[in-house]
Parts: structure tokens; C-alpha cells; sequence
């Protein structure tokens, strides 16, 4: 999941309150102290975003589109495209953010050419929302990566296609389905969701249905790894106009704190290639009788 980062807005007069957020309130933050830190952050960031990662053993991936707004103007979609890796030892990195559009193919394609040409890995899954732009991308650069998709953003688009009267009680066993101990147990509490609301709401059922191996290749890898693997989600922004370093500068901060995988010591069994079945592994023969 990317970091949950809690700004109001990033314009001139909210730049201060996003610092102080950031360096406490007693900081003095007086306008020239303002303006060179977000001088001094941008080159940080342009420095960071020149980076080698030629080093580095890459085996989950995290995309995702921060929203950026500008005084409630949400149909331009414009966001900062953020990618978060997981690698072999356990550790999880910030490893983009780049202004763009979370539908552009063309956009998250560049974003993979560059982490590409610095020298990243190609992982062994990449999680993020459905609709982002990313997957069109991934095709056509990395088509061997598996693909798993988030279900935040699943639940949410299942959610708003329902009357607000039913939806406390479908969130509920939403968000039961990407909990299920197996597979097959996934796929029967996603029937049940059918069978409760179909008949009156078909269209929730469909767009719960739609793209379903997608949401459950998580079963493919170990079990302790799947609560870091259902979701990629991010917030939304306000009013950020030059605000790509202050973003930056905050997610090098929350990567300070990033959680570690869970029992990282089976990561390297994946970065190999073996997977899982419902979370455990499995000899090659039981794979074939499977």
C-alpha cells in the first residue's frame, strides 16, 4: 500500500502548513526559509530521479496515481505516478514520482523505460488499480510480470454501483472475498455477493466479476506476503502546483517507517520464479497433478 499522506493543499499559503506538517510547529518557517527548502528539494529530487538501481533485487512492485486537483477541477485527472518496490531482503522503496495521468499508457510507459534504463529489475508481480494506464504499459515492456489487481479500488467500484441504503451492508462482505483462506473460498463468498444482490443489482456483480484471476494472483504467492499484495492505494491531492518535490520529500520521509515484508526470507523462492498454491509452496509434481 503506498503511504497514507494527509496534506490540504500544496499551493504558496499551504506549502507553509504542509511544512510544519512535516517539521513540527514550532519550525520557523519564514518565507525565504520556505523558498529555499522547496529550491533545495527540488534538486534533491532531481538528483534522486538520476539515480542508479542497477543494485537492487526487485520482486513486488506498487503503482499507483496520486490525485492532483486544482481547486476541485477532478476532471483534468491530472496526479503524480508513484511506484513503491519491494526486493529480496525485505525492504520496500520508494522508486518514482512523476507528474502524469494514471490512465496514460504512454506516461507510465516512460516511467518503466526509465527505471528500466537505470538498471531495476523486472518483478516478479506488479499490484495497482484496474484502470490504471500502467497495465497497457507493462504489455508491451515487461508482458512476463504478473499482473495482480488492487481491492481497495475493486470494492470501490463495486460500491458505486450500489444504493447508498445497501452499501454499509455490501462493504462488509466485500471485504470478506480478498480475506478468504484459499482460492476456491474466494470464489464462493464472490457467488454468495452474486447471489444476494444480483437479481435486483446486476451491475455491482458485474463489475465484481470482471477481471477476477486478476484479483486472486495473490494466491500464488506466500501467505504471509498477501496482506502487502491485495492493495495499492493512494490520496488525493489539492491545488499543487510545483508541489512534485514537497510530494517526494514526504514519501522519502514515510519511507522511513516503511513496513518490512512479511517472512522476507521466502522472498528469494519468488524472485526465483517458484509460486505458491493458496499461499503455500508446492512441489512441481503436485503442480502438475494439480
Amino acid at each position: 500500500m503506498l503511504p497514507e499522506l494527509y496534506l490540504h493543499g500544496l499551493a504558496q499559503g499551504d506549502f507553509e502548513l504542509a511544512l510544519r506538517g512535516l517539521l513540527g510547529d514550532g519550525a520557523p518557517l519564514l518565507p525565504s526559509s520556505i523558498t529555499r527548502l522547496r529550491a533545495q528539494w527540488q534538486l534533491g529530487y532531481e538528483a534522486w530521479t538520476a539515480r542508479p538501481l542497477d543494485a537492487q533485487d526487485l520482486v513486488y512492485l506498487w503503482a499507483d496515481g496520486l490525485y492532483v486537483v486544482r481547486a476541485g477541477l477532478e476532471r483534468e485527472k491530472a496526479a503524480l505516478l508513484v511506484v513503491i518496490g519491494a526486493f529480496a531482503d525485505g525492504r520496500k522503496a520508494v522508486l518514482a514520482v512523476t507528474p502524469g495521468y494514471r490512465e496514460s499508457t504512454e506516461r507510465w510507459a516512460a516511467v518503466l523505460r526509465d527505471l528500466h534504463a537505470r538498471g531495476l529489475a523486472v518483478p516478479q508481480l506488479v499490484i495497482g488499480d484496474g484502470h490504471l494506464g500502467i497495465w497497457a504499459a507493462l504489455g508491451q515492456l515487461w508482458p512476463e510480470g504478473a499482473e495482480q489487481r488492487c481491492w481497495n479500488h475493486k470494492i470501490l467500484n463495486v460500491l458505486d454501483q450500489l444504493p447508498q441504503k445497501v452499501q454499509a451492508e455490501a462493504r462488509a462482505l466485500l471485504k470478506q472475498i480478498p480475506y478468504a483462506p484459499t482460492r476456491a473460498e474466494a470464489a464462493r463468498r464472490r457467488d454468495a455477493f452474486a447471489k444476494r444482490y444480483g437479481r435486483w443489482y446486476p451491475k455491482p456483480v458485474t463489475v465484481l466479476q470482471h477481471d477476477w484471476e486478476r484479483l486472486v494472483v495473490f494466491y500464488d504467492l506466500p501467505e504471509p506476503h498477501w496482506r502487502h499484495l491485495r492493495t495499492a492505494a493512494a490520496r488525493r491531492f489539492k491545488k499543487v502546483a510545483n508541489a512534485t518535490a514537497l510530494i517526494w520529500r514526504l514519501l522519502m520521509v514515510a519511507e522511513r517507517r516503511f513496513r518490512r515484508l512479511n517472512a522476507p526470507e521466502l522472498l528469494a523462492a519468488i524472485a526465483a520464479g517458484q509460486r505458491c498454491v493458496d499461499g503455500q509452496f508446492v512441489s512441481s509434481r503436485r503442480r502438475v497433478a494439480a
